[in-house]
């Protein structure tokens, strides 16, 4: 998920043309979705815990740390990432792993960047604890609720501009998977049903493609993501793990410097969205400028 730096806070972009804010909104949704449509096995007392727990982590980490404001968003990513994908039965267990996700960004950091994505930490250092588990098939396989997402997403990344990453991690993980199940013969009805779940997308546009995680530059990004998905792959065909993009993160997630180093770009700043060479202002539907005000 895009985050925040943690412990160097970038320019405050204005409201409207934040990328956070439209990912805000879009997960938003998508619980809503779940717990009013879908019936998500999650209580309401434990979006209240998840969410609570990230936002004081937030604001504690930031007076600790003396960062000139306190900046909600993040947080609050984070925490409605966890409140879609993390199940479990203790409420005490969800503000951990909130803990875990926001004290990350301020803890683990190399030259100025949180080293992981911190709802991935989370998301992998939670069930491999066995405290708490994923349900990848919790949405369905319903193909206009798996549109919504890829829509939702799109809007994100590109807001973020990283939608680059996002496209070449979907395109090499899905190819692989097509390329296996012909190798081994398989019907390709197999690839398919692997890749039919709300969990994958939600992965694909909210969490490899967080701007502050991923290599500065698109040339670093696209061997990101083909490390990602190769990653991802071992883990669940040699390992036989399940969410196999999550462990593929966590996996790859420590070359991103080595990255940086080898295909340098510009660093990005949330108040100046740059695709790694240049930056640009974020593009915005026209019924969402702000207005200017006239003297």
């Amino acid at each position: 998920m895009g985050q925040d730096n943690g412990t160097s806070q970038p320019s405050e972009p204005s409201a409207w043309r934040d990328p956070r804010v439209y990912q805000i909104a879009s997960l938003s949704t998508l619980l809503l979705h779940g717990l009013l449509v879908l019936h998500f096995n999650i209580s309401i007392w434990q979006i209240v815990i998840t969410i609570s727990t990230a936002q004081l982590m937030q604001y504690a980490s930031t007076r600790y740390c003396h960062l000139p404001f306190f900046d909600p968003k993040s947080a609050l990513i984070s925490s409605l990432s966890l409140c879609l994908l993390l199940r479990t039965n203790d409420c005490a267990v969800a503000a951990l792993a909130a803990v875990i996700a926001i004290s990350s960004k301020f803890i683990i950091r190399w030259k100025g960047k949180h080293v992981f994505n911190p709802t991935n930490l989370a998301l992998v250092v939670v069930p491999a604890s066995g405290l708490g588990w994923i349900s990848p098939g919790q949405w369905g396989q319903v193909a206009w609720f798996g549109f919504l997402i890829a829509c939702l997403g799109s809007l994100v990344v590109t807001c973020a501009v990283r939608a680059d990453v996002t496209l070449a991690f979907l395109t090499f993980y899905i190819g692989l998977l097509i390329a296996r199940a012909l190798w081994l013969g398989d019907p390709l009805t197999i690839p398919l049903h692997q890749i039919e779940s709300g969990a994958l997308l939600i992965f694909s546009f909210f969490m490899i493609s967080d701007p502050k995680t991923t290599p500065d530059s698109r040339a670093g990004r696209i061997v990101y993501a083909l490390l990602v998905a190769l990653a991802a792959l071992y883990v669940q065909f040699h390992f036989f793990k399940p969410n196999g993009p999550l462990w593929g993160l966590i996996i790859c997630s420590p070359l991103v410097p080595l990255i940086d180093r080898l295909l340098p770009g510009l660093r990005y700043d949330w108040g100046t969205p740059t695709d790694g060479h240049r930056a640009r202002p974020t593009q915005l539907p026209f019924l969402f400028q702000p207005q200017r005000r006239v003297s």
